[in-house]
């Protein structure tokens, strides 16, 4: 009995070291580096993002991971709602203990994400979220890859003033952050280059209804402009062109990126989409290198083509593994050091974190401007990227 009960203690005794030598020791090879993403789930993006988040995780731990780490990625619902936002970055931070966050989709709550981040103390890379305020806040733990709403229509402005010259404009914007920050700025570019504003509309997203439209481009109908541009998602994009379009009026019109730059853009606002022009922040065209083969790859793989909103997400990824194999440590401290010094090409386009007029560890990347021809999206704009002329819409 004796015997037996020495055995059985040894067997327990024996089992437990074995458990403890395998289990992974903290800063092992074998634990996982987190990156916490926060992660609109219920818009029109969030699929291509995180399939792009998906594929760039895939070939960093090809690649060897983290300094021979695994890089794991953990996500949590912002709802694109400020508190709820808040609450992911809380979680992602304390619960799943991630060095640092990557993500950020939707302008009006992304503010106070990269807040309650900064508040923190863990550095946060945005990849698509466009309010110029987010990199204005001195808070020295956000960086941002894409660039800033007021950057958005640089390359659309630049083919106005060259290729199109039109005399008037009307202005039709979604009242969110976002909306109201990039209808500013072409604001002020008519107001600077003697482009009369024959209407400036505002909407609310919340209030959109079968009618809703309708009277707004009723408005624009009275004094048809030379270019209607607009600024707006996806779905309430797609129903404002259709409306126009029903309603006869001949203007040019104009995207400020968002919902414009989406295949299914095409798909949902039908034959009137064609001759559309619009801002975007990429394109497959680009050759910067590695940008043909994520646009085939994402293509081959999920069956519809990715637009600018994927390659941020994919890019970003790769800056934030790039940055953490450089850091020091996984402190806040060195990951900030690392980013700071990030001088990195990417299939989005060369990615460096400066300081310029009110913005901090923004990255600045020339825009381009794409045309819906015969159905498709065609890059007329820098001529050098450019795969199609500017098809001139039929009178």
């Amino acid at each position: 009995m004796k015997l037996t009960f020495k055995v059985s203690f040894c067997l327990v005794i024996f089992s437990a070291i074995v458990a403890i030598l395998a289990a992974p020791v903290p800063g092992s090879a074998s634990e996982p580096i987190i990156i916490g993403i926060p992660h609109s789930e219920a818009y029109t993006y969030a699929s291509m993002m995180k399939n792009s988040f998906e594929m760039a995780l895939e070939l960093i731990n090809k690649q060897g991971g983290i300094k021979g780490r695994p890089l794991k990625l953990v996500y949590a619902n912002d709802q694109g709602k400020p508190k709820p936002g808040e609450k992911a970055i809380i979680d992602l931070v304390e619960k799943n203990e991630a060095v640092m966050l990557v993500g950020a989709y939707q302008s009006s709550n992304t503010i106070f994400m990269a807040r309650m981040a900064d508040k923190l103390d863990l550095p946060l890379l945005v990849c698509t979220a466009a309010d110029d305020r987010i990199t204005q806040r001195k808070w020295k733990n956000v960086y941002r890859l894409n660039p800033p709403a007021k950057g958005y229509t640089d390359g659309l402005e630049d083919f106005f003033l060259n290729k199109i010259k039109p005399k008037s404009m009307a202005i039709v914007y979604e009242n969110s952050p976002y909306g109201t920050s990039g209808a500013m700025r072409m604001m002020w570019f008519c107001r600077g280059n003697d482009i009369e504003l024959r209407a400036i509309e505002p909407y609310h997203k919340e209030r959109l209804k079968p009618d809703y439209f309708k009277r707004i481009v009723a408005r624009l109908k009275t004094n048809p402009p030379d270019v209607i541009y607009m600024v707006s998602y996806l779905k309430d994009g797609a129903l404002l062109v259709k409306n126009i379009r029903e309603a006869k009026i001949m203007s040019l019109l104009s995207g400020g990126a968002g919902g414009f730059t989406s295949q299914k853009f095409i798909t949902q606002a039908g034959a009137g989409a064609d001759g559309l022009l619009t801002a975007t922040l990429w394109t497959p065209q680009l050759q910067y290198p590695g940008t043909k083969q994520y646009y085939d790859q994402y293509t081959n793989r999920y069956g519809s083509p990715p637009d600018y909103h994927g390659a941020e997400a994919y890019s970003a990824l790769l800056v934030a593994a790039e940055a953490l194999k450089r850091a020091d440590s996984y402190s806040p401290a060195s990951i900030r050091k690392a980013l700071d010094q990030t001088d990195l090409m990417t299939p989005f386009g060369p990615v460096k974190f400066t300081s310029f007029e009110n913005f901090e560890r923004q990255n600045s990347l020339p825009t381009q401007v794409l045309q819906i021809i015969d159905g498709k999206f065609e890059c007329v704009w820098p001529q050098e990227h450019a795969s199609a002329s500017f098809a001139v819409p039929p009178e």
